[in-house]
């Protein structure tokens, strides 16, 4: 593994619990719409780029050094969009995420109490939506998923796992 692919990949893989027979139903990166404000931010940089040679000689360092960081800025926020990861596993979901750290939130699939699916107007035209976690933990470090594309089938992957793993009783039928 290069080191490009070692920077720019979260490695889910290395999470899994595999001799206890984990294994992932679904790896969910965020939507397309996640990645509009840092696209903004590199087209300020890209637009700041352009205005260098008219700008003054003695001040074209300017726009120049400002293009630069403005530039990293939006490749960095992008590189965090791209690095958060939600997985969904047989035995829990969790989420990996950060740039230079990363810092791991998981919940057992026990631990689920509710999951509300919100899906804004603009979320419903473009699919999108954000899913809300409540647990029987007070404080949790698995609370809100934001952009998640097609949220719908998500919400179904993590209703059938959690039925088929016997944390919820089957309905009983009289």
């Amino acid at each position: 593994m290069g080191l490009l692919a070692a920077l720019t990949d979260p490695d889910i893989g290395k999470h899994l619990l595999r001799e206890e027979g984990e294994v992932i139903v679904d790896e969910v990166r965020h939507h397309w719409v996640a990645f509009i404000v840092p696209g903004l931010v590199l087209l300020a940089a890209l637009a700041l780029l352009v205005a260098v040679p008219f700008i003054p000689l003695d001040w074209g360092w300017f726009p120049l050094l400002l293009a630069l960081g403005v530039g990293v800025y939006g490749g960095y926020r992008a590189l965090g969009v791209h690095m958060d990861r939600f997985v969904i596993t047989n035995m829990r979901v969790f989420r990996v995420h950060g740039v230079f750290s990363q810092q791991l939130a998981t919940m057992p699939l026990t631990r689920i109490l509710d999951i509300t699916v919100k899906k804004p107007l603009i979320g419903r035209i473009l699919g999108y939506g954000h899913f809300v976690f409540e647990s029987a933990a007070q404080a949790q470090g698995l609370r809100d998923i934001r952009t998640v594309a097609r949220p719908d089938e998500r919400d179904m992957a993590i209703q059938r796992v959690v039925q088929r793993s016997g944390v919820r009783g089957r309905p009983q039928v009289n």
